[in-house]
């Protein structure tokens, strides 16, 4: 049952555990394994904790007394101990990086899970660059925890513990004397675990920058060489690859001086055990075996402190990445489906309404949309029009409900979206975006990646919608030709129309296309209208255009300026009524072409 509670995606974000021990919770699945690896680690300490016993043996009892059978019986115990060790040592190692491992696998299929589950307005605060270090390094410090606390960090204080014991048990008074050393110890360790996580966090934060300003210039790196941009490009990344070279060294610099601290403090612990034993032993206070016993446990006790040192980088290392992790599992989508929400069947009349709707980016941003309302009847074709940052974009993303309005309702076929399962709405609105995204794969599996079962048949027919068919019969291999990573191989123009096909082939009620034909020519464009005219009588059309010639045919045009709607109406009533819309259409198409024919209302 414990090892198949990883394997249900999601399950760290849905279990119960709270903020702060979600990813301790991480580890619980897997708690027998921990605990095994924890049973072998308890066993490997008393049989290191054991060799100095049997070394005083061999001194006290054997060389000392010439007993040549204690000296032989008792080194083939010594030797079948360090066999037992080495045995147990490799299966806690094993374990523990299959604890480690697992735990890793299963923050990353929960980060992706919550990626994946962020509404547009998760994903605007945050930069693809710094998602990406969530998933890989910081997941990755955090599997290195897991892994030394299973192994190194757990048998460490129990050899400390164990050895300290024993030095009381092997001579108490010169125990005592190492107090002091072992409380300054343990004091630094203590300032320097505390000291280094929050510089380790800053490291972090600086990888964050520099994988955004990698990531942004890999993805755009055909912008930059077209305008020519790279030595500014090149200063870009240089500051903030100096930036986190400069915190690394930062880091390192603090981690450079514990070392040295603790040899010291271990070479004056021998300098104790030295000159108090020998004393000791002259007096008749101890025998030579009790004083090598003692050394080889102060040895154990500041080994450990050491290996502690150095491995606070790791620990630090992983409290940090830890923070970061839990930020964004804890992190909730911006729009979330309410307790009761409703489907929506296929048949409803796909009709869709905006009651008084105003939209901003964030609290305290300026409004993107205020007051907007109209009524869009099913079937009909929407035009939305405007100058560069009136809204268009926005106003259309509030219908698959990208975004919850910040003020006022969508509805759609007569419900408010809020009320709505955001599975049924994606279900049933269809978009195709300005920004196409084409995934490494076969056209054919690109066109029907949001409805997978589609038939060849299906697929072709949305191709010949969205006049892209006579171009795929062109490529090598026809609807099973490659495309490149982000349609690398393909124009801007065939790659819109491989979006509006693979927005047609899921069968939407109401489609929206946002400037999707921006990249295609006007010839083109037309027999797209004209096709989606045909074949979408029952289906409700949102056109986002630029160019007024895409908005002709449209049974309403909304013309947005400064995120409200300050007109509406077909083209040959916005000429007669709307100053504003009559300038543009007169700039675009000349002052003779922009003019009502005659017979229009």
């Amino acid at each position: 049952m414990d090892e198949a509670v990883h394997r249900r995606p999601g399950a760290l974000i849905e279990s119960g555990v709270r903020e702060q021990n979600r990813l301790l919770g991480s580890v619980w699945p897997y708690r027998r394994l921990a605990a095994l690896s924890l049973v072998f680690l308890v066993l490997l300490v008393v049989g290191d904790l054991a060799i100095p016993r049997l070394v005083q043996r061999i001194i006290d009892e054997g060389i000392r007394k010439g007993d040549r059978a204690v000296v032989v019986s008792t080194a083939l115990v010594m030797l079948a101990v360090s066999a037992v060790s080495a045995v147990i040592a490799v299966a806690s190692n094993a374990l523990s990086v299959r604890v480690g491992e697992s735990v890793a696998r299963d923050l990353r299929e929960a980060l992706f899970v919550r990626i994946q589950g962020f509404s547009f307005a998760n994903l605007d605060r945050h930069k693809i660059g710094e998602l990406m270090v969530r998933l890989t390094s910081d997941v990755a410090a955090f599997r290195q925890l897991v892994q030394v606390s299973l192994r190194i960090g757990t048998r460490a204080p129990l050899m400390m513990l164990g050895s300290v014991a024993l030095m009381i048990a092997t001579s108490s008074a010169l125990a005592l004397t190492m107090l002091p050393v072992l409380l300054v110890t343990g004091a630094l360790i203590g300032w320097f675990v505390l000291r280094m996580e929050p510089l380790y966090r800053g490291l972090a934060q600086r990888l964050d920058v520099l994988s955004t300003v990698l990531q942004e210039n890999v993805t755009g790196a055909r912008l930059v060489k077209a305008l020519v941009r790279g030595a500014h490009e090149a200063g870009r990344f240089e500051a903030a690859n100096e930036e986190m070279t400069a915190r690394a060294v930062r880091v390192m610099k603090v981690g450079a001086t514990m070392t040295p601290l603790l040899t010291m403090c271990m070479n004056v612990g021998i300098v104790i055990v030295v000159w108090h034993g020998g004393v000791g032993a002259m007096r008749g206070e101890l025998t030579l075996g009790q004083i090598v016993a003692f050394s080889n446990y102060m040895l154990t006790t500041m080994t450990p402190l050491l290996m502690t040192t150095m491995l606070s980088n790791t620990w630090a290392a992983g409290l940090a990445s830890s923070r970061r992790i839990a930020a964004v599992l804890k992190e909730q989508p911006a729009v979330v489906d309410c307790a009761a929400a409703k489907e929506l069947r296929f048949d409803a009349p796909p009709s869709v309404s905006f009651r008084d709707v105003g939209f901003s980016y964030g609290q305290g941003a300026e409004p993107v949309l205020e007051h907007v309302s109209f009524e869009v009847a099913p079937g009909t074709t929407v035009a939305v029009l405007g100058s560069t940052g009136a809204g268009k974009s926005t106003l259309v993303s509030l219908v698959p409900r990208f975004y919850d309005p910040t003020r006022g309702s969508v509805g759609i076929a007569g419900e408010d979206a809020r009320a709505l399962a955001q599975r049924a709405v994606g279900a049933f609105v269809a978009v195709a975006p300005q920004d196409t995204f084409l995934f490494s794969g076969t056209v054919r599996d690109n066109i029907r990646y949001g409805r997978p079962d589609a038939t060849d048949d299906e697929v072709v027919a949305a191709a010949r919608v969205a006049q892209a068919h006579e171009f795929v019969e062109r490529l090598p291999h026809g609807y099973d030709s490659r495309i490149e990573q982000r349609g690398g191989n393909l124009s801007g123009g065939q790659k819109q129309r491989l979006a509006i096909a693979r927005a047609l082939v899921v069968r939407p009620r109401v489609l929206v296309l946002d400037d999707s034909t921006s990249a295609v020519d006007v010839e083109t464009e037309t027999r797209i209208q004209d096709a989606l005219a045909e074949t979408g009588a029952e289906r409700t059309t949102f056109v986002v255009a630029q160019r007024v010639s895409t908005v002709l045919a449209a049974d309403t045009i909304l013309v947005l300026d400064k995120g409200r709607v300050v007109a509406s109406g077909t083209h040959a009533e916005l000429l007669r009524t709307s100053e504003l819309y009559r300038e543009i259409a007169q700039s675009q198409l000349g002052a003779l072409a922009a003019e009502p024919h005659e017979g229009e209302p």
